[in-house]
């Protein structure tokens, strides 16, 4: 694998395997939550879903915090009810909300019988009441250079990756994502105390390289040619 030049806003972590990515990024969000909770007496963290997360959940939910001080939320969902297996607040449920975890407070995105347009004011509505910004954010990565719900053929794209845009949260349709989505925006992603992008696998690393490319216009490109934005990468092959 080749090796990778980044800027000095970007850092990567590289692991042997995904086992030990999941132990170090579990530890350090351990500790950026840790610290907000000292410092301000309160924790929020958003979370993205797919397979990549599950062992960094299932280390995260046995972490030694006081969990009635934070607040988990998604980075975004599939508007999908939270018994499909295709929904994010079912995996964080039952991969991060339990254990230790179990006592979060939790704020999901999907509202049963609401399109995703008019439950995005319900979300904004409770995303801002949050104490802002997040203390933590995890973003994925799909093999089309998606992040969040980042997708170059949504119909809200371009307002989504807007790092002015107004609203926290959006609804997004695109016919590379399949079911309608809720995301969060841009402005919340690159504002976080800590920010990290979690990718396993030797063809997702070819879709990082492909995205720190000149010129690169590749969803995720977005989030990492913010130069004013410290973002940490993990992977593992």
């Amino acid at each position: 694998m080749s090796e990778l030049n980044l800027p000095k806003h970007l850092t990567l972590h590289e692991f042997e395997d995904r086992g030990a990515l999941a132990e170090v990024l579990s530890s350090e969000i351990e500790h950026q939550l840790g610290r907000a909770i000292q410092i301000r007496g309160a924790a929020t963290i958003a979370v993205s879903g797919g397979n990549t997360p599950l062992k960094l959940f299932k280390l995260l939910s046995q972490a030694e915090l006081d969990w009635t001080r934070i607040t988990v939320t998604l980075v975004d969902e599939r508007w999908v009810g939270p018994d499909d297996e295709r929904s994010n607040e079912r995996l964080v449920k039952q991969n991060l909300l339990v254990g230790r975890a179990g006592f979060a407070n939790f704020v999901p995105f999907y509202t049963s019988g609401v399109e995703p347009e008019e439950a995005a004011f319900r979300i904004c509505h409770e995303i801002v009441k949050l104490p802002l910004p997040f203390d933590v954010v995890i973003l994925g990565m799909g093999l089309d250079g998606h992040t969040a719900s980042f997708f170059a053929d949504g119909d809200n794209f371009d307002e989504a990756v807007n790092p002015a845009a107004g609203l926290p949260v959006i609804a997004i349709k695109a016919p590379s994502a399949g079911e309608p989505r809720a995301t969060l925006t841009m402005p919340m992603l690159i504002t976080s105390r800590f920010l990290a992008i979690h990718i396993e696998g030797e063809e997702k690393r070819k879709v990082l390289e492909m995205a720190l490319e000149n010129g690169a216009e590749l969803p995720i490109s977005r989030v990492l040619e913010r130069q004013d934005v410290q973002t940490n990468i993990f992977w593992a092959p």
